[in-house]
C-alpha cells in the first residue's frame, strides 16, 4: 500500500510540476528599484548567500519570488538535480529540507536558515526598502 501511495504522489507531482513552473513565471513580481551603487552593494552581499532548493517546491517558489521582488542575485543550488548540493546541505545544515538559505557571515560564521517565512523575513530585513 505504501508503494502505491508513493507512486500516486509522484504522479501528482509530475502532472503539477509544469503548472507550478509556468505559474511562477507569470506571477513573479518586478524587482525594486535601486541606484547602481546600492545594487552593487546588494550584489556584493549576495555573494555570501546560496539558496538550497528545487524547482517545483512551493515553499522554494515562495522564496524565489521574494528574491526576485528584492532584486537579489543569490546563487540557487538545486538539491534534487545535484547530489553534491544535497550532500552539502545535509552536512552543513543537518537535514535535507528545502528551502534553506546558506549565509556565510563576514566574520566567518556559517548559518543555515530553514523555513520559507524565516528566509523571507531575513531577506527583507537585510535588503528590503
Amino acid at each position: 500500500m505504501r508503494v502505491l501511495i508513493r507512486y500516486f504522489f509522484r504522479g501528482v507531482r509530475l502532472v503539477l510540476a509544469p503548472v507550478m513552473i509556468v505559474s511562477e513565471k507569470l506571477t513573479t513580481p518586478s524587482a525594486i528599484e535601486r541606484t547602481p551603487a546600492e545594487q552593487a552593494r546588494v550584489d556584493e552581499a549576495c555573494q555570501r548567500l546560496a539558496l538550497y532548493q528545487f524547482k517545483t517546491c512551493p515553499f522554494c517558489i515562495k522564496v524565489r519570488k521574494e528574491i526576485a521582488r528584492l532584486g537579489l542575485n543569490i546563487e540557487l543550488r538545486d538539491t534534487q538535480q545535484n547530489p553534491a548540493h544535497k550532500q552539502a546541505l545535509v552536512e552543513g545544515g543537518g537535514k535535507p529540507k528545502v528551502p534553506c538559505l546558506y549565509i556565510h557571515h563576514e566574520d566567518g560564521r556559517e548559518e543555515w536558515l530553514y523555513e520559507s517565512d524565516d528566509i523571507n523575513r531575513w531577506l527583507h530585513q537585510q535588503f528590503g526598502a
